[in-house]
């Protein structure tokens, strides 16, 4: 194996205890314990999986968490009036609407609902609009691109003047990566179904994000020796030796890259983790700026 492989789970678990210490200082002062609500419209298995994850995270790190779970036909008008409720509520610091909502709902005007102080998802419009400006900050970043670029400074690899890739344009992800890749200096291509030539437009980055959500389409051969491979990708592959039937992959070939790229993270243990770490930074973060 050539590449260094980046460890999230180690990365993470540095910014957790950064999170954790600082959170026992606030209340060794007399502050308010760091509140995260998240609100949960239905039952989705992967929603209600990584919503647990994220009160379990609050509950390690000396922070508090509310839940509030609603049902899947819940009423636009009774979600939102739950949003102004939570931004009324002091005790509460950010607020975390897991996404996807049903499609009944308009996502759009929840998320621009939620009050910019406490957007600790980075999602609003407002927080959004202020990435994508020369010479403006957003009061945070949504979280796993913010990981991506905390993992890339972390190992070491040169952002500024740097050729970037990123692989998928989504809100969550792709778009977001592409802008904080801009703030840092770096000439950034996003790539998409419509794209063409794909594998050529790969091979010319210092730097790939890939969050396409495609099963190891990223081959080696597509790797520019040396470059540093971000992989955002979680999917199932069959696999008859594990006892689920499946084991996780990413959007790139592991195998295959990491004999090519200077740095890798593994999927999983790569991204996954620092998502989490990220909320509880922005959780910590919010708690500061509503006490100024």
């Amino acid at each position: 194996m050539t590449a260094q492989l980046i460890d999230g789970k180690a990365i993470a678990q540095k910014v957790r205890d950064e999170v954790k210490e600082k959170a026992a200082a606030r209340a060794a002062a007399g502050k308010s314990q760091p509140g995260l609500a998240t609100v949960l419209v239905g039952e989705r298995v992967d929603s209600a999986t990584y919503v647990g994850m994220k009160q379990k995270a609050c509950a390690e790190l000396g922070m508090t968490s509310f839940h509030h779970p609603l049902p899947e036909d819940v009423s636009q008008e009774d979600l939102e009036k739950l949003i102004k409720k939570l931004n009324a509520d002091p005790k509460v610091h950010g607020i975390l609407v897991q996404l996807p909502l049903p499609d009944h709902l308009d996502e759009e005007r929840v998320l621009q609902l939620i009050s910019i102080e406490k957007d600790v998802d980075g999602f609003s419009p407002i927080n959004i609009g202020r990435l994508a400006q020369k010479g403006r900050e957003p009061l945070f970043v949504p979280c796993t691109p913010f990981g991506c670029i905390y993992l890339l400074k972390e190992a070491g690899v040169e952002i500024s003047g740097a050729n970037a890739v990123v692989l998928g344009r989504s809100n969550i992800v792709g778009m977001p990566a592409a802008l904080l890749l801009v703030k840092e200096n770096a000439t950034v291509t996003v790539c998409h179904s419509r794209t063409k030539n794909i594998a050529d437009v790969v091979r010319q980055a210092d730097i790939l994000i890939a969050a396409i959500g495609r099963t190891e389409m990223v081959r080696g051969e597509w790797i520019k020796p040396g470059a540093a491979v971000i992989d955002v990708g979680m999917n199932s592959k069959p696999d008859a030796t594990k006892k689920r039937g499946y084991r996780l992959v990413g959007d790139v070939n592991f195998d295959e890259a990491k004999e090519v790229a200077g740095f890798i993270t593994p999927v999983p243990g790569g991204v996954g983790p620092m998502t989490i770490a990220m909320l509880m930074a922005n959780t910590l973060r919010a708690a500061e700026i509503q006490d100024e």
